[in-house]
């Protein structure tokens, strides 16, 4: 089931920047990401309450469904879409992909997570690999004034992103399960971001045109409540380091429909990117050696 759930992420999140792409034009962005996850907690609702499966949340529940909406559904999308004007889809990409050592780290801080170095070594493995993929596009951009707050505000959203996983995976502790909490989460976002458009005198146009409806219903659904619960079940069931290894590996789909799609072309040191991102998801997985304890010899002795 988790590596049901892994692929299905991976797939998902590694194709909607076609989507994102395609939405480009009359709607602003902002407005963009209130429509789609305004749209998608209106079909987690109905979902939930068809299914009669909508669970109780106390006040504590809907304060950090609150503070979720706030970092997962708001401000980190804002943060990448604004870094993406100055900063290559690369850079952001790889600075995306440090959520796994993030994740790692506010594990151990939040939760006293002891953290595996199969998991730093993997990760370390992904973002080199990852460099390898972008360097071409890394090293062709100058650094600049607008660069370093590009940068700034990816680091910013990646945080936001780790934030969000550390609170999904306090809820799921605390027995309410993602399809509850994204609805609700979505539900503040898209509230919070609409009043910010509101202040800005940001308009809220709609383009009717079948490629704009099309890319928005394929965020709504896969992109959002498939590919959020699917990845906050994963935060749950595996823990939050290793389900953040989906950032590394989501932007190998997205190269390899760009291959076909826009002529992108593989370079030996992308190839060996490739491998490098491979191998650090094989160490990531990987299950450490169980160290016996000083009392096992003495309770087999026990046993005999």
């Amino acid at each position: 089931m988790n590596l049901f759930l892994y692929l299905l992420t991976v797939l998902i999140w590694g194709t909607t920047w076609i989507a994102l792409k395609l939405q480009l034009g009359v709607v602003a962005i902002p407005v963009s990401i209130v429509y789609r996850f305004a749209l998608a907690a209106v079909v987690l609702f109905a979902i939930l309450l068809l299914s009669r499966r909508l669970q109780p949340v106390n006040r504590r529940g809907h304060l950090i469904c609150l503070a979720q909406g706030l970092c997962l559904f708001c401000v980190n999308f804002m943060c990448f879409l604004t870094a993406s004007q100055w900063v290559p889809s690369g850079l952001v990409a790889v600075v995306f992909s440090t959520a796994t050592l993030w994740n790692a780290l506010n594990a151990r801080v939040f939760f006293g997570q002891r953290i595996a170095r199969n998991v730093l070594g993997g990760g370390a493995l992904g973002l080199l690999g990852l460099g390898l993929l972008f360097w071409p596009e890394l090293a062709g951009h100058a650094a600049s004034r607008e660069t370093l707050i590009g940068l700034a505000l990816a680091l910013l959203g990646t945080l936001c992103f780790s934030a969000g996983n550390m609170l999904s995976s306090l809820q799921q502790k605390a027995g309410l399960k993602p399809l509850t909490t994204n609805a609700w989460g979505m539900l503040y976002g898209s509230i919070m971001l609409a009043g910010y458009c509101l202040v800005r005198g940001t308009p809220f146009e709609v383009d009717w045109s079948l490629q704009y409806i099309g890319s928005l219903l394929y965020l709504v659904i896969p992109g959002s409540v498939i590919g959020f619960t699917a990845y906050l079940t994963l935060v749950g069931r595996m823990g939050p380091e290793r389900a953040a290894y989906c950032t590394v590996l989501f932007p190998l789909v997205a190269l390899n429909v760009s291959a076909f799609a826009e002529g992108y072309q593989w370079t030996a040191p992308a190839l060996v990117g490739l491998v490098l991102v491979m191998a650090g998801n094989v160490l990531v997985f990987r299950k450490p050696k169980a160290v016996p304890t000083p009392y096992q010899p003495l309770l087999r002795e026990a046993t005999r």
